[in-house]
C-alpha cells in the first residue's frame, strides 16, 4: 500500500471527496484524484477502532476543551518508535499529532502537529496563547513569556499548545504552567507552523473506506487466492488454518476458505488467553460449522515461571512451552503425515517477520508447512478486507487493543497492560502480584514492575535512559537463576592441550541419570553412580561433570576446549531446565528422545544436533545463564 521514501517516510494516499484513506492508486467510490501525504516508516497504518477513536478524541478534549473537528471523521494510527505505545494520528489525510503512553506518568499524552493546531484552533477554549508577531524562522525556537499577550485555559508544563501569532497558527509545547508562563524566561517552544489552513474534510464511515478501496481489495484477494490454489493443488497433506483469534489469522482463513472450502482450525490455548479470544475462536468455528482443534497448554506457564522467571521480549521461553509444545503434539497426533497450515504472518508486523515468505517450513513443528497469503498486506488492508467480507472479529479490537495474544505477553505495551487492569482486573492482579513478589525477593524497586522494566532481560537504550532519569537500580540482589562461575578459563595444560573449569548452579534438581541422557546428545557418556560423575568424550576432547555442578574440560586445543565446554553447559542446562514441551522428541528423526519427567535420550541418538536447535532452553542459553 505505502510507497517507501528514502528519508524514512512512506507515501500514503487520501481521497478528499470521500474523506478516507486509499490503499491503491485511486478511489473506487468517486474516482477523484487522490492527494499524497506522508507518515513515518514502516507505514503499517491502521484504522482506529471505537476505543482508539475515543482515546484520540479524549486527548483533544482534555487539552483544548473540544473535539468537534473529529466528529464522524475516521482516525488512522501509524505506529512509530518510542518508549511504549507511540502512534501518529492521521485525520483528514494529514498527521495532526502523535499520541504516546508515558511510562513515568502512566497516562496518554498528545504531541500536537501543525495541521492539528490549525484544525483545532477555531474550536479550542483551552491551551491557547496569543502572541505578538513572531518573525523569522520560528520552528524549534523557545520564546519567553514577554511575547505572550493572552492565555486561555489551565495547563501544565509539557502540555500541547495552540499559538496565535498575527495571522499565523502554530503548534507548540508549554515550558511553564498557565499561571507562570507570562513571567517565564522559557515559556513555550514552537513545534510547527501551519503553512495553510487545514480542515478535517467530510464525515465518513467504514463502509465508505471499503467502497473507496473495493477494486484494490479484489485485486489483493485474487492474487492471494491464486497463490493458495497453486501451492495446495495436488498436495497429499491436508490443509488447515491456524486461528489465533486475531485479525491476521481471520483474514487468512477467509482467503483460504474461498480458495479451498472450509478448513479445520488449529487453536493453541496457551492458558493465558483473554476470555474474549477463547469465546471468539469457539463461536467462529461453531457458527461456520468448522472443526476446531483446541490444543491446550493447561498450567504450563505457571509451572515454569518460578524456574525461568518472567518472560521478556528477548527471552520468550513461554512461546515454546505454551504454544509450540502443544502445537507439535497436536499436529503429530492429528496429522501424522503432516499438514499445510495457512497462517496470518505479515512482513510489516515486526522486524523479525520482515523476510516472511509465502511458503516456509516451520522449524519448530515437524511435518508442518506454512502458507502466508497476507505476508505483504498492511494492517489497513487486513481490516478493509475483513469489513468487506462482513466477518465477525475479536471484540478486544474495539477496546483499542492493536494486537491480540497472551494477556501478560512481554511484547505487549504498558498501555495495553493498563487497559487490561480495567477490563480484566482479576487477570491483572494475578500477574502483577507475581511480578511484585518476584521483584521484592530480589531487592528490586516497585518501578521494576510499574514502568515495565521486567519486559527485557537486557534493557534497550531507551529503558536504560529511563532508569537513569528515574535514578532507580535494576540489578537484582542474588539470584535463583542459573549461574556459571568460571574457576579457570581456557588455559594451556601442563601436560599439553587446553582445559576449562567452572561450576554451574541451577535451581531445579532432577535425577542424575537424566544428566547422562542429556549429555548423550553431545558425545559418548560413561556414568559412575559411586562417584556421581559423568565422563563425556567428543571429537578427541573430554569433559568431567560432577553432581555438584563442577565441569572440567580437557581438549587438544583451545577451539576444541571451548566447543565442548559450550556444548556441555548447554546440555546440563537443558537437563535441569527442561520445560517438557516435547518439541525435541517430535523432531528427532531417530526417535531417540522421549519426555518423562524431563529429557530422556536413548543410545539411538546420533548427535545430529536437531534437538539442540529446536530447544527453547538452548536457544535462550545466554539469557538463562547469569
Amino acid at each position: 500500500m505505502a510507497e517507501h521514501r528514502s528519508h524514512g517516510k512512506e507515501e500514503m494516499r487520501w481521497c478528499d471527496s470521500c474523506g478516507t484513506l486509499l490503499l491503491g492508486r485511486g478511489c473506487s467510490h468517486c474516482s477523484s484524484k487522490p492527494r499524497v501525504f506522508e507518515v513515518n516508516s514502516p507505514g503499517d497504518i491502521r484504522p482506529a477502532m471505537d476505543g482508539g477513536e475515543e482515546l484520540v478524541r479524549s486527548l483533544f478534549r482534555r487539552s483544548f476543551g473540544s473535539d468537534s473537528p473529529l466528529e464522524e471523521r475516521p482516525v488512522f494510527l501509524n505506529k512509530v518508535a518510542g518508549e511504549d505505545r507511540t502512534e501518529e494520528v492521521v485525520i483528514g489525510g494529514s498527521v495532526v499529532g502523535t499520541l504516546r503512553w508515558d511510562l513515568v506518568e502512566r497516562r496518554y499524552l498528545l504531541d500536537l502537529k501543525a495541521d492539528g493546531a490549525s484544525m483545532i484552533e477555531p474550536h479550542a477554549v483551552s491551551n491557547v496563547i496569543e502572541c505578538g508577531k513572531l518573525s523569522g524562522h520560528v520552528q524549534g525556537r523557545t520564546y519567553p513569556g514577554s511575547t505572550i499577550r493572552k492565555v486561555m485555559g489551565d495547563f501544565s508544563s509539557g502540555d500541547p499548545l495552540v499559538v496565535r501569532s498575527g495571522a499565523s497558527v502554530m503548534a507548540a509545547v508549554a515550558r511553564a504552567d498557565s499561571r507562570s508562563i507570562m513571567d517565564a524566561d522559557k515559556a513555550f517552544k514552537v513545534k510547527g507552523v501551519c503553512k495553510a489552513p487545514f480542515d478535517a474534510g467530510p464525515r465518513s464511515t467504514r463502509d465508505v473506506f471499503v467502497a473507496a478501496n473495493i477494486e484494490h481489495l479484489r485485486r489483493l484477494e485474487s492474487n492471494a487466492l491464486s497463490d493458495i490454489r497453486s501451492f495446495a493443488k495436488g498436495k497429499r497433506q491436508p490443509v488447515t488454518a491456524s486461528f489465533s483469534g486475531g485479525k491476521d489469522s481471520l483474514a487468512s482463513y477467509l482467503l483460504a476458505e474461498k480458495a479451498l472450502g472450509p478448513l479445520d482450525l488449529l487453536f493453541v490455548n496457551t492458558g493465558l488467553e483473554f476470555p474474549e479470544t477463547v469465546d471468539h475462536v469457539r463461536e467462529f468455528a461453531s457458527r461456520r460449522g468448522l472443526t476446531l482443534h483446541e490444543m491446550d497448554a493447561g498450567d504450563s506457564f505457571w509451572q515454569n515461571v518460578e524456574a525461568f522467571g518472567p518472560p521478556a521480549k528477548d527471552f520468550r521461553w513461554c512461546c515454546k512451552s505454551c504454544k509450540l509444545g502443544p502445537m507439535t503434539e497436536g499436529i503429530s497426533s492429528l496429522y501424522p503425515r503432516g499438514t499445510i497450515t495457512v497462517e496470518g504472518n505479515r512482513s510489516l508486523e515486526s522486524f523479525s517477520r520482515s523476510d516472511t515468505r509465502f511458503v516456509a517450513r516451520n522449524p519448530f513443528v515437524p511435518n508442518q508447512t506454512v502458507m502466508n497469503p497476507i505476508r505483504s498486506w498492511s494492517a489497513a488492508e487486513v481490516w478493509a478486507y475483513i469489513w468487506m467480507k462482513g466477518a465477525e472479529y475479536n471484540p478486544l479490537y474495539e477496546m483499542d487493543y492493536a494486537r491480540i495474544g497472551c494477556y501478560l505477553c512481554p511484547a505487549s505495551l504498558g498501555s495495553d497492560w493498563e487497559r487490561t487492569r480495567s477490563i480484566h482486573p482479576e487477570l491483572y492482579a494475578r500477574w502483577d502480584s507475581h511480578l511484585r513478589d518476584w521483584a521484592e525477593g530480589r531487592g528490586l524497586p516497585p518501578e521494576f514492575v510499574e514502568q515495565g522494566f521486567w519486559r527485557w532481560k537486557s534493557l534497550p537504550p531507551k529503558m536504560l535512559r529511563l532508569a537513569e532519569d528515574m535514578d532507580i537500580r535494576l540489578r537484582p540482589e542474588g539470584s535463583d537463576n542459573v549461574s556459571l562461575k568460571m574457576v579457570k578459563g581456557v588455559s594451556p595444560c601442563a601436560a599439553g592441550g587446553h582445559s576449562v573449569e567452572a561450576v554451574l548452579r541451577t535451581p531445579l534438581r532432577r535425577p542424575l541419570e537424566m544428566m547422562r541422557d542429556s549429555l548423550r546428545t553431545v558425545g559418548d557418556v560413561r556414568y559412575s553412580e559411586e562417584f556421581d560423575l559423568a565422563l563425556l568424550r567428543h571429537k578427541g576432547a573430554t569433559a568431567k561433570v560432577f553432581a555438584g555442578g563442577q565441569v572440567s574440560v580437557v581438549a587438544p586445543n583451545r577451539e576444541s576446549a571451548e566447543e565442548l565446554f559450550d556444548l556441555t553447559v548447554k546440555a546440563l542446562v537443558r537437563y535441569q531446565m527442561c520445560t517438557e514441551c516435547g518439541i525435541c522428541a517430535k523432531g528427532c528423526p531417530r526417535k531417540a528422545i522421549r519426555i518423562d519427567g524431563g529429557l530422556r535420550v536413548s543410545e539411538a541418538c546420533d548427535r545430529c544436533g536437531r534437538c539442540l536447535r529446536s530447544c527453547m532452553v538452548a536457544h535462550y542459553h545466554d539469557r538463562i545463564v547469569a
